[in-house]
């Protein structure tokens, strides 16, 4: 597997090797001891998937006390996946990293924990599947609200479908304070 750094610490690409021919592919979607290899240690408590349309943004989210290292890829369609340094202490607080992940370049994205995920759907449907380190504790959410002109996310989708909650999400200097 090809293992690419980010401009943020500890986020990562990963590229597994992908093993194909006319039936179809293989691939590993996680193997403990090789994860290890490049850093990844916390033990994985919960996994999720998700099923969106296109132009969904779901994010982006955090866990305040008990936050969630995730290891993320989709098996159908495609995504933009945006991970953000929320920790005030960091030099690289407010700055954030951007992905394609897709069921054609089979990208993973490791986020650890102490950021703020989110993603939005490019493909007319999109499963989006995570391992996360810790269990979702919803009273423990913490979020910042899609389009802070402060982390400046270039969004694909300009006029996002958005919950509720997604929607009424402050910006990242309340959500950190």
């Amino acid at each position: 597997m090809k293992v690419i750094e980010t401009a943020l610490p500890g986020v990562l690409i990963i590229e597994p090797k992908v093993f194909g021919d006319a039936r179809g592919f293989f691939l590993e979607t996680f193997q403990l001891e090789r994860y290890r290899e490049i850093g990844i240690t916390l033990p994985f408590v919960q996994d999720n998937h998700s099923r969106s349309q296109r132009g969904v943004l779901r994010g982006l989210h955090f866990q305040k006390t008990k936050p969630q290292g995730k290891l993320v890829r989709v098996s159908r369609g495609a995504v933009y996946d945006v991970a953000v340094d929320i920790d005030p202490a960091s030099p690289t607080f407010g700055r954030h990293v951007g992905v394609e992940l897709s069921d054609d370049n089979h990208r993973q994205l490791w986020i650890p924990p102490g950021y703020a995920h989110g993603f939005c759907v490019l493909s007319e449907i999109a499963d989006f599947e995570y391992k996360c380190t810790e269990l979702y504790y919803p009273e423990d959410e913490g979020g910042v609200v899609w389009n802070d002109p402060d982390v400046g996310i270039n969004w694909p989708c300009k006029t996002p479908i958005l919950s509720k909650k997604d929607q009424s999400l402050p910006n990242l200097q309340s959500a950190t304070s």
